[in-house]
């Protein structure tokens, strides 16, 4: 169920009607809009009478909500979900695109640095790096764990990007929630629930995978797991599914961008790198993710991929990446986006021991 509240309603009657229908047993979760604030009702085992709270102050109307998933749905809130950080341009859903990249995994503080400061002159806002690897075999690199998030707390403190690295369990979660910007919940773990539950307890902005096989309602499903929790800051990623193709690692589906983007507020980004699994994809892939209209992209970006510890195969020389980011800039404003600078000097780098001339970003 959805109380619409009046466009003038006080905050002390939004609090009223909150009050009210935690009195009656449920949940209530405040969700401000632009014109007005829709408050979402669940833990309702069946219909809720409408009536005592119809009639309540500053209640415009009382809506039945048929889909399973409610927070996460434009019937709640009917303008975009935008994501901010204090002190940065970045964003998720507004009209600047999130631009993620970094190593896959994080396997020394030199790897990291030098990575970090090739995508940040690149025009990156935001730094992936695994510290915990939920690998296939047990015999795979499985990350540096809280080293790894140190190390990537001192490139935040170093090149200004923001962090975004991946809880596998509920122990996990504990540390990347002290260290990261953003939680990330990978594709193996988007159906576990109580992971959900305890990302919905954090308090900071969380990053959902499509699981290998989730349907769009599966999808919004777990993103709501989340919301129901009273976390509201959510991004919804695709990666790929699995299908009978092998010329990929994964079927990237960019037709769940305007599907998502048609049901939710939810701001939603595409990881071409596990999409397609092939370095020669990314690229490509990464142009058609912006020009369906996604809110970003997380990318895999290692200086020697051919050494990396963990999917080298799919991560971008800098010089790819950065050659990816003045197509991104040219797609961008097509679709009335912006890619925002995050206030740092673009000079001559050093890549593999040979100077790159890197681009200055646009306006």
């Amino acid at each position: 169920m959805l109380v619409v509240m009046q466009a003038h309603a006080s905050q002390e009657q939004v609090r009223a009607v909150c009050k009210k229908i935690e009195s009656l047993g449920y949940r209530a979760h405040s969700i401000p809009g632009a014109q007005r604030t829709a408050i979402g009702v669940t833990g309702n085992r069946g219909e809720v009478e409408p009536g005592t709270l119809e009639e309540m102050p500053g209640v415009q109307e009382v809506i039945r909500v048929s889909k399973p998933y409610k927070l996460v749905s434009r019937d709640v809130k009917e303008e975009n979900t935008v994501i901010s950080f204090p002190q940065t341009a970045a964003t998720f859903g507004g009209p600047g695109l999130a631009i993620i990249a970094g190593p896959c995994a994080i396997e020394s503080r030199e790897q990291a640095f030098a990575v970090a400061e090739l995508v940040q002159h690149s025009g990156a806002q935001f730094f992936r790096g695994g510290a915990y690897k939920p690998r296939t075999s047990p015999y795979s690199f499985q990350g540096l764990g809280e080293e790894g998030l140190q190390i990537m707390a001192e490139v935040r403190e170093r090149f200004g990007l923001k962090i975004v690295t991946e809880a596998i369990d509920n122990e996990s979660l504990e540390l990347v929630e002290q260290y990261a910007d953003v939680i990330q919940i990978g594709a193996r773990n988007m159906q576990n629930f109580s992971l959900l539950k305890r990302a919905g307890r954090a308090k900071k902005p969380v990053m959902v995978k499509r699981g290998m096989s989730a349907t769009l309602e599966e999808f919004l499903m777990a993103a709501e797991y989340i919301m129901s929790e009273g976390n509201y800051s959510v991004i919804l990623c695709e990666r790929g599914v699995r299908t009978f193709a092998d010329h990929t690692r994964n079927t990237l589906d960019l037709s769940i961008v305007p599907a998502v983007q048609r049901l939710s507020h939810l701001p939603i980004v595409v990881d071409p790198s596990h999409g397609t699994g092939k370095r020669n994809k990314v690229t490509p892939l990464s142009r058609a993710a912006i020009a369906v209209g996604a809110d970003g992209l997380i990318v895999e970006v290692h200086p020697d991929p051919d050494r990396a510890l963990s999917d080298g195969l799919q991560s971008l020389y800098p010089e790819q990446f950065d050659t990816l980011m003045a197509q991104i800039r040219q797609i961008a404003p097509v679709v009335n986006r912006i890619v925002p600078a995050i206030g740092s000097s673009r000079t001559p780098l050093q890549v593999g021991g040979a100077s790159s001339k890197v681009q200055p970003a646009a306006d």
